[in-house]
């Protein structure tokens, strides 16, 4: 009888097709060499790993799924499993390649104007221009539609004031996509960062995405061409949008998590000795080992159906909370057990799990919080919105 992978049990990777395999196994070649080697110190140091941007613009990793301007094309199922792959290696790399793919190249592509996508899309694939995407704002939190932040017509231009807050890559970005409330409903600018009264300050001391830049935005009466508002999008469809197409990346994202995590207990267990024998050969750990393995298995699963789905064009939100919530505790749960199997080396950045879990206790955060998206399922079962 053939021995299974501890980290595929259902071989998932039997069901992909040869793109995909090539993609997963190219990413995971990047994460090995250049992101492995470097990540600990990053996170440590509270640094953002900028020399790895032009690496991941040669992978064509930014806007991966978009047709044209330089994007790769690729399927989403591609796009999910290299997600996992940047995600085994850090949270903060695969949150940056979602926010430059997702939240800004993904609208520009949808509801761009012609002009506006060459003028972006191309340098943003190539990683020479980067993106940021507000709508978060400090009162806003998981209710965006109580936005603070609006624009005012001002002869052809349009007048913006309000900030953002919890904006990952603010401090870098060369543009920023700002959601603000105007007179005809909510509105989508493209606001380049050197714009006079547009500020970015960045956040410090986070014990989570440390190798992440972190940023509160500001605008202070900054005047936007009429030319810079998206014109193919009207209302919260535009930023809601957005976000579905980045949780679909961060369902697959903490499967790489937690397979990081499970494959360093499973050679800690093997060698570390108590009371005579290898953790490993105890039936308490072996359960715990064996749990995550179940969980990692449905995780994988869940986030596989969900590409197709997605591929199809069958995909419905709903779906993709349950991925999220499901997919995001699993890994949170199996990076805090790890850590605790690990004793009193869990708490040493030598090993991997406190990172992960430090970095996990955003992601099940961003992107709606694991109580929204329970809601969002609550209410598909029930018609009535709990919110």
């Amino acid at each position: 009888m053939r021995a299974l992978d501890p980290l595929d049990l259902f071989e998932t990777r039997s069901m992909l097709s040869e793109e995909e395999i090539l993609v997963q196994d190219t990413v995971g070649r990047f994460v090995d060499e250049q992101v492995l080697p470097i990540i600990r110190e990053c996170f440590e140091q509270h640094r953002m790993p900028a020399e790895l941007v032009p690496q991941i613009a040669e992978l064509g990793l930014f806007g991966c799924t978009l047709e044209g301007y330089d994007c790769a094309g690729l399927n989403n199922v591609c796009y999910g499993l290299a997600c996992q792959e940047l995600e085994r290696g850090d949270s903060a790399l695969r949150s940056f390649v979602s926010v430059q793919s997702s939240l800004v190249m993904y609208p520009i592509h949808a509801f761009g104007s012609e002009e506006q996508k060459q003028r972006w899309l191309p340098a943003m694939a190539r990683g020479e221009a980067i993106g940021c995407f507000g709508l978060t704002e400090p009162q806003g939190g998981s209710d965006p539609s109580n936005m603070k932040t609006h624009a005012k017509r001002d002869g052809s231009d349009w007048i913006l004031n309000g900030a953002k807050m919890w904006i990952t890559n603010g401090n870098i970005a060369d543009v920023a996509l700002v959601w603000a409330q105007t007179d005809e409903g909510v509105r989508g600018f493209l606001v380049e960062t050197g714009t006079p009264g547009f500020a970015a300050h960045k956040i410090e001391n986070k014990m989570s995405l440390r190798a992440s830049v972190t940023s509160s935005l500001f605008l202070d009466n900054v005047r936007i061409p009429a030319d810079h508002i998206l014109p193919g999008v009207t209302g919260m469809k535009g930023p809601l949008s957005c976000l579905n197409q980045a949780r679909y990346g961060i369902t697959w994202g903490p499967i790489g998590a937690a397979q990081a995590c499970l494959k360093e207990l499973l050679a800690y267990t093997e060698s570390r000795v108590l009371f005579g024998r290898p953790l490993s050969h105890t039936q308490s750990i072996q359960e715990r080992l064996a749990d995550m393995a179940r969980r990692i298995t449905t995780a994988q699963l869940l986030s596989l159906r969900l590409g197709r789905l997605k591929d199809e064009g069958r995909l419905h939100p709903t779906q993709v909370s349950v991925a999220k919530w499901n997919n995001v505790r699993m890994a949170l749960d199996i990076a805090r057990d790890c850590r605790d199997m690990l004793g009193g080396s869990g708490i040493s950045a030598e090993y991997t799990p406190i990172r992960h879990m430090l970095n996990l206790e955003s992601v099940i955060t961003y992107e709606g919080t694991e109580t929204i998206h329970k809601l969002i399922v609550g209410k598909e079962l029930t018609g009535v919105g709990a919110f």
